[in-house]
């Protein structure tokens, strides 16, 4: 059977509008993305193109524009959008009376070879 444990990170007003924070974890850092309409969204803090910070980025919409080479990531897919390719991974998150709360382990462990 598999269950979805929810871990609290803070709350939706620690977070700007059009603003990130990062949570850091053992497998790398995850940005939570907080819209002009108070969606938040979660993804790995990596470009998938040259592997930039996008909680640095600019939130325009549903979507953070990488710092560093201006590619333009969902936030909704963590895919890239227009002629550019690839893709960052997304985590689940919700919001629970003001607070926010990842899917966890959000980051799952890796299987012995």
């Amino acid at each position: 059977m598999n269950t979805t444990d929810w871990l609290e990170i803070g709350r939706l007003d620690d977070i700007p509008k059009r603003g990130a924070r990062v949570v850091k974890t053992a497998r790398g850092d995850i940005a939570i993305f907080r819209t002009m309409d108070d969606q938040v969204f979660a993804l790995d803090d990596k470009c998938p193109h040259k592997g930039g910070p996008l909680s640095q980025g600019i939130v325009q919409g549903e979507s953070v524009t990488c710092p560093l080479h201006n590619w333009v990531i969902s936030l909704k897919t963590g895919e890239a959008q227009g002629a550019d390719q690839g893709c960052t991974r997304t985590i689940a998150v919700r919001l629970q009376d003001g607070r926010i709360q990842l899917s966890w382990p959000a980051v799952p462990a890796v299987k012995a070879a």
